[in-house]
This record gives structure tokens, sequence and C-alpha cells, in this order.
């Protein structure tokens, strides 16, 4: 008879090391189109910072132009915001006039491919949310896959004894892949909508096109976006965490 002790212990360790090997592999798509641009991040608490941006799985950098002095301290070239900070996050702002070259070209083709998809485009969208569907029903799938195994023998008899082991499996895998597909927006890619944004205690409306969406982020584009200290409104694309924005209106 195998070793239900062994059992467990390979079958958590193969469920790890591939919600690992996802996690590893997995960067915000919203926050992906901001990497390599100069980015303003906006916090809740008012706070803003500048810089190139850099992505990765388990948050953000951004490098500053100049090293800021400070005179309790070493001079500081970055600034490193971890994934458990986000929701701290209120607005990532890309303004156009800060761009290079190069990037306000970059940006210019996302926009017509976001704007006038083609067919190819918008059958690689219906693909992707394909599977964008059948990854958000996993869980269902592997609570099912469970259950029934506990109802084996051998292997059910090991599950069972090891019932903790195998729910802090399923937490991990389960982590590594986040509800992203979302009908009611879908049909917005491409369109101008209006965003509103809690910014304090009011309620702001923003409008520009709709580029993407993802479980925390909501992407938008071509919005003139003003902030109380400016003379006027500037040019910006918009990266809002979900929590403090959402849209409501189809613009066009």
């Amino acid at each position: 008879m195998p070793d239900a002790f062994a059992i467990t212990v390979i079958f958590i360790v193969l469920s790890t090391l591939i919600a690992a090997l996802i996690r590893g592999r997995k960067r915000d798509k919203c926050l992906k189109d901001f990497s390599d641009n100069m980015v303003t991040i906006y916090k809740t608490n008012g706070n803003a910072i500048s810089g190139k941006l850099r992505v990765e799985n388990t948050g953000m950098e951004l490098t500053f132009n100049r090293s800021l002095e400070d005179s309790h301290g070493p001079q500081k070239t970055s600034y490193i915001l971890y994934k458990y900070e986000f929701p701290n996050i209120q607005t990532l702002i890309r303004y156009h006039a800060h761009l290079s070259e190069q990037n306000k070209r970059q940006r210019q083709e996302q926009l017509q491919k976001t704007y006038h998809p083609t067919a190819t485009r918008r059958f690689q969208r219906k693909i992707q949310n394909l599977f964008k569907t059948i990854r958000d029903s996993i869980a269902e799938v592997v609570n099912l896959l469970i259950s029934r195994a506990k109802k084996t023998t051998t292997v059910g008899t090991t599950l069972t004894s090891q019932d903790k082991y195998v729910a802090q499996m399923k937490s991990e895998l389960m982590g590594s892949v986040g509800t992203s597909f979302e009908p009611l927006l879908e049909r917005y890619i491409g369109h101008k909508v209006v965003l509103e944004l809690i910014k304090g205690d009011k309620l702001v409306e923003y409008s520009g096109v709709l580029k993407d969406y993802t479980a925390d982020f909501l992407e938008i584009m071509d919005v003139d976006y003003e902030e109380p200290a400016q003379a006027s409104a500037k040019k910006a694309d918009l990266v809002v965490l979900r929590k403090y924005g959402l849209i409501r209106n189809l613009a066009e």
C-alpha cells in the first residue's frame, strides 16, 4: 500500500510548483502596457511619484530621471511598490507630453489596434476570452475532482486525512489564477466610455477609449486629465484600480 504521507507530500509539492510557475510568468496586462514608459502614480493619500515604469509579477518599480536628495539618508534613484500595496494606488497616469518619440509611436499603434481592430485581432480576442472562461472555472473543476477522489479507496483516505494540506494546495493554485473575463466590459473594448473615479470624497468622470481590463485594473486611453493644480487638462492614458473606478457609460 502506498505511504499516505508520501503521497500527500508529492501532491502538495507538485501543485505548489505548478502554481509558482503560473504566478512567476503572470504580469497584469494593463500595467504591462505602461511598462518602460514615463508614468505618474497617484496614491490614495494624495502623494504622487513619477518615473520610468518597470513591471514584475510581484510589484512595480519607478526609476527617476534624477536622484532625489534626502538630508537624512542616501540619494534615491527609484521607488518600489509591492503587489500587496496596490490597493493604495488610485491612478497610474501616462502623460503624452512626457513620452519619448519611440513610446509615442508604440502608444499610437496600441490605440489604432484598439480603436480599429482587424478581423484577425477580433478573432484572437474571442479565443482569449474562451480560454479565460475556461480558466475561471478551474476552481469548480478542482473541487469536483477532489471530492470524487475522496470517494476512492487509497487516494480518498489520504486526501480525507490531509484536508489541511489539500486546502492549502487549492489556495495556492487558485491564488495564481484571477478571474478576468467581464462580459459587460468586453463589448466596450475600443469604444469611448465614461469612467467614474473616486477621488477622496468626490466622484469624477473621465471620457476615453477603453483599451483593456483585468481582474484588478482598467486601462483608458486618450483622456483629458485635469488635476486641481494644473492650469488646464492634459492628454493622458490612465490605469485605475477597479476598487476606485468603474465604467459607467458608453460615450459614443
